[in-house]
């Protein structure tokens, strides 16, 4: 989405919730419904002018802080608020800072328990949140007793990984495509920055396609892994987001 396009959405929505308010203070022959842009910039603690520019499209740049105080004196549920800061392209002052891991959702781990072939979780940094003993017996290397459990960590720095992916470097490219794609949700995140700073040190193919800014979503299909004691392996790929948690993902291997 343009910039153009997303400052006209924010516009129309805070517009759209301002007339849906309340007046503090009903009055006779009231033309506007809901609240009037003064009022709301009073309860939001903004410039009347600014709150007609925001609303207008214009373009310019609102703090975390005044769509905060716009998103409290509109009343949002936690839904709008997360949606107004989207449009905003903004981080909710509100929001705790990420933990470097973060626990699986239960329904994430009831599913992967659940499953009779490899299913593992993935948290926003892309380590395993949990995993069931087959995908364990099949990712020893990562999800072992002495695994890593960041899978690029695993993919890029791991001596296994190379003998379980046979088409190593083409699934490390791939991974590295899937997972930048996620990084426009984790902007300034200090965690992420000490991740990919740490491969590119110890990872020269990382390093290049980190720099190649190679972009791609997460996609299905065939993998094959030569693994250790079961030989040529082969599974279908299906990977699932949480609706109530983005940033987690459960990723099944299916028996071909």
């Amino acid at each position: 989405m343009h910039d153009e396009d997303r400052r006209k959405l924010l516009g129309q929505f805070i517009r759209s919730h301002r007339e849906r308010m309340t007046p503090d203070v009903a009055t006779p022959r009231r033309r506007t419904p809901g609240l009037r842009r003064e009022e709301l910039a009073a309860r939001a603690g903004i410039g009347v002018t600014w709150c007609a520019w925001i609303e207008q499209g214009r373009n310019v740049s609102v703090s975390p802080q005044a769509l905060a105080r716009l998103a409290q004196a509109l009343a949002l549920t936690a839904a709008e608020r997360a949606y107004l800061f989207e449009l905003a392209a903004r981080r909710d002052p509100a929001v705790p800072a990420a933990t470097t891991t973060s626990a699986a959702p239960e329904g994430v781990s009831a599913l992967v328990l659940a499953l009779p072939f490899p299913a593992y979780g993935l948290d926003r940094l892309w380590n395993a949140s949990c995993w069931n003993p087959t995908a364990e017996r099949l990712f020893g290397g990562w999800l072992g007793p002495d695994g890593d459990r960041n899978l690029l960590r695993y993919t890029f720095l791991s001596p296994s990984a190379r003998t379980l992916l046979p088409d190593w470097q083409d699934r490390a490219r791939r991974l590295l495509a899937e997972f930048r794609a996620d990084c426009a949700r984790m902007l300034n995140d200090p965690a992420l920055e000490r991740l990919t700073n740490q491969l590119c040190r110890e990872s020269e193919l990382f390093a290049q396609e980190w720099e190649a800014q190679s972009v791609s979503g997460r996609e299905g299909g065939t993998r094959t892994f030569a693994h250790p004691e079961d030989g040529l392996i082969r599974f279908s790929q299906h990977t699932f987001s949480m609706a109530e948690r983005p940033d987690h993902k459960l990723v099944t291997l299916v028996p071909c």
